[in-house]
């Protein structure tokens, strides 16, 4: 019995396992081949091997709906943790590199926070095409 009294199964682990341990192979290589002792996007990797995965065993019929939400819990609690990490090593590191990386780090944010009217922008052009081919095959007399 597991907690509360029900069975507590956990799906989809092994494959983000798989994919993390790939990432942190491949990130250290890259730091290695830098020149830095540290790993270098490996958790890029290894999400992005997740995802391409997922996706593989979905149009192959090969990934089960309770693997499917057992890889998204393990995901949506993986991924602000390692978030959460980075940005503390990168305010660390940020106020050993001096003035350039903290000038780096602020332009960045203020460039992102600048082009999301933009981005967003772009679903309003798809949402009002969208109502217009809607209002096209409309009979006259329903649109108003």
């Amino acid at each position: 019995m597991g907690w509360g009294g029900s069975n507590m199964i956990i799906f989809g682990v092994a494959l983000l396992s798989i994919c993390m341990l790939i990432g942190v192979i491949v990130g250290d290589a890259l730091g290695g081949l830098m020149g830095v002792e540290a790993n270098v996007g490996g958790v890029g990797v290894s999400m992005l091997l997740l995802v391409l995965a997922v996706d593989y065993l979905k149009k192959k019929n090969k990934l089960q709906v309770k693997s499917e939400e057992g890889i998204a819990f393990w995901g949506g609690i993986y991924i602000p943790i390692v978030v959460a990490m980075s940005a503390q090593q990168n305010v660390v590191a940020a106020l050993d590199g001096g003035g350039m990386a903290l000038l780096a780090g602020v332009v960045v944010v203020v460039v992102g926070f600048l082009s999301i009217p933009f981005i967003s922008r772009i679903g309003e052009k798809a949402k009002v095409k969208e109502q217009e081919i809607e209002l096209s095959i409309l009979p006259k007399e329903q649109v108003k």
